[in-house]
């Protein structure tokens, strides 16, 4: 008989790609981790991973049993549900994991929402950026992730999650006062392929955004400063330190009175955001709701409207 907490570490070996990342993420020693997929190898019956200098990596029969683990263990979840449902679960804690201007755009609105609508779901919010978060769920530290899209993210075919869209915004170009197309009214990306950028470091969605957009404008933005706080950007263009790109949310409540904003000419690079939990789990009695209020903050961010300086 094969454990289901089994399955569940050897999906996290499987997303981390080491036993030690694994280990850590599930709170438990690297020996125990090992220990728990040799357990597992011998109830299959077959070798399940490969170990090398570089990480671990799943046999072809690893990867057979990993599907049917995704299913096994997102049908675990919705027996949780309804269990929790079946005991009247209109009071608990519900986890979440987002990125700043998340938080402050759909997240913080759905808690004041949830407190009038369903006040015995307490909410627990941590800062995560986007391709944190969704391993955050995964590993079970977290039961919602408010995430953006990003190169390598679990597509909405993942058989582990459940992703429900929230809302899109345009990147907008921040300029250093005096910029010769300061008195422009939008920006083609290519007209910066000669200036010194600001940016966010490498990992980070945005960073993503920022370097595929300038790819398909036909250059590769020459990086000078790194920060993943959107003021401290817009602080260093004020100084004269580069320009940059940054999701239109992020420049609200910003000082803007010494730099100059200006949407991007033509197709601007967009910041897609989700939610996303276990898959199954979006039927708990504790989750639906707050995913509900969630859906609702974000209706009116569909379109994000420019911000004036």
């Amino acid at each position: 008989m094969i454990e289901a907490r089994r399955l569940h570490i050897l999906r996290a070996v499987a997303d981390h790609r080491t036993v030690t990342a694994a280990a850590a993420a599930l709170y438990l020693t690297p020996s125990a981790v090992s220990q728990q997929l040799a357990a597992l190898e011998q109830e299959t019956g077959h070798r399940l991973v490969d170990r090398s200098a570089r990480g671990v990596r799943l046999t072809p029969a690893g990867e057979i049993l990993l599907s049917h683990a995704n299913a096994v263990l997102a049908q675990l979840e919705r027996a949780e549900s309804e269990l929790a449902a079946y005991s009247a679960g209109d009071a608990g804690t519900v986890t979440v994991a987002a990125f700043a201007t998340g938080i402050g755009l759909v997240v913080a609105p759905a808690l004041r929402a949830l407190a009038r609508t369903a006040p015995g779901i307490r909410v627990r919010v941590r800062d995560a950026e986007g391709d944190e978060s969704l391993l955050m769920v995964l590993d079970r530290q977290v039961d919602v992730a408010v995430a953006v899209e990003y190169r390598g993210a679990p597509g909405e075919d993942d058989a582990r999650l459940t992703r429900l869209p929230l809302y899109a915004e345009p990147f907008d170009v921040v300029l250093p006062p005096g910029h010769p197309l300061a008195g422009d009214e939008r920006v083609a990306l290519a007209d910066l392929a000669r200036d010194t950028w600001i940016g966010q470091s490498t990992g980070n969605p945005c960073h993503d955004v920022t370097v595929l957009a300038c790819e398909y404008a036909g250059f590769a933005p020459r990086f000078a400063h790194v920060s993943d706080d959107f003021r401290a950007v817009v602080a260093l263009a004020s100084a004269a330190a580069g320009v940059a790109l940054v999701p239109r949310s992020a420049l609200r409540g910003t000082d803007l009175s010494e730099v100059e904003i200006r949407p991007v000419d033509g197709v601007a690079p967009t910041r897609r955001v989700f939610a996303a939990v276990r898959r199954g789990a979006e039927e708990h009695p504790l989750i639906s709701p707050f995913l509900a209020e969630l859906r609702t903050a974000a209706a009116p961010q569909t379109v994000v409207p420019p911000v004036s300086p």
